[in-house]
């Protein structure tokens, strides 16, 4: 168990350091936007390319892996939405930031500095396969279901919408490091010893940058309100989720130890900032989506550890269907 603390430790106390810091010092949240910037436009960018130019082309291509992962955060974003509908009376809006808040994990600040703490550098393809993935099912869920809602004000065509959806997927800055990763990967390309050196500054400032901005985000939107569903989020994001996802890559294939440890801790994590962003922009359950990234990113300190533990003592098998 201590080898496991060791590891969470420092894990999470760089985001209570973040969270204990913005409520001392006391700036705005507007004061993170450049350390923000810093994280998504540079710094787990060049992480991605660090380690996926260095990878084996064929550990790029399964394919398998990716449906098992995506399907699965696909299932718990539609069972989600399901209860959400029936308990808010058929509100697709409202039942929609849900459905993100139970199936959209932190797996953009928090998943790969975990993953490569707790499983080293093989867990960087599956990682990157699962943000790509996951990120793009998100990317046309959201806007798709606040149009069919009424919700988005822009009254776009479908031929629109796409473009909004492919502009949005191919602009990201951790799928655009992706692409140049694997192309470099493919063409076995090396940048020179200079730019290599700053490309591991870089990388190696990504994980904890990111956990102390996320600790400050936590602390500067205070929780007002607990939404009744709240349950029902804890529960299917930090619980449901991994174990949907787990027997879905036991069933779908032989995958090494590692990737099915990899997706089933991505599919674990807390829900993601960007839910409570998705919320802002279309102006709907704001401050309960705020207070499902508190709690859940709270309550995984513990379902997390736990998960760690079972996976590094062998009390749970990389492979239900051997």
């Amino acid at each position: 168990m201590s080898n496991v603390v060791g590891l969470v430790l420092p894990f999470f106390g760089l985001i209570l350091l973040g969270f204990v810091t913005a409520k001392i010092v006391r700036q705005k949240l507007d004061a993170l936007g450049w350390m923000n910037t810093f994280i998504i436009f540079v710094a787990l960018p060049a992480l991605f390319f660090n380690l996926l130019s260095k990878t084996p082309v064929e550990e790029l291509t399964q394919w398998r892996f990716v449906v098992g992962a995506t399907f699965g955060t696909y299932i718990v974003f539609s069972l989600m939405f399901v209860i959400a509908i029936i308990r808010s009376r058929g509100d697709v809006a409202e039942s929609t930031i849900k459905g993100l808040a139970a199936a959209y994990g932190n797996i953009g600040y928090m998943g790969p500095g975990l993953a490569l703490l707790a499983f080293g550098e093989e867990a960087v393809v599956p990682v990157a396969l699962v943000f790509c993935f996951d990120n793009t099912l998100h990317f046309v869920i959201a806007p798709l279901m606040m149009a069919l809602s009424g919700r988005d004000a822009s009254h776009r065509t479908p031929v629109q919408l796409a473009l909004d959806v492919a502009k949005r997927v191919f602009t990201h800055p951790f799928i655009l490091a992706t692409m140049i990763g694997v192309g470099a990967a493919v063409i076995s390309f090396r940048p020179p010893a200079a730019a290599q050196t700053l490309l591991d500054y870089l990388a190696n400032a990504a994980a904890p940058c990111a956990l102390f901005a996320m600790g400050v985000t936590l602390a500067l939107r205070p929780v007002n309100r607990v939404p009744a569903d709240m349950a029902f989020i804890v529960a299917i994001k930090l619980a449901v989720h991994p174990a949907i996802v787990y027997v879905l890559l036991s069933w779908l294939g032989n995958f090494p130890p590692v990737w099915v440890y990899s997706g089933v801790l991505l599919a674990a994590l807390p829900t993601a900032t960007n839910v409570f962003v998705i919320a802002q922009q279309y102006g709907v359950w704001v401050e309960r989506a705020s207070a499902s990234v508190l709690i859940t990113t709270t309550t995984s300190v513990l379902s997390v550890t736990g998960l760690l533990y079972a996976m590094t003592n062998g009390l749970l098998p990389p492979d239900l269907f051997p």
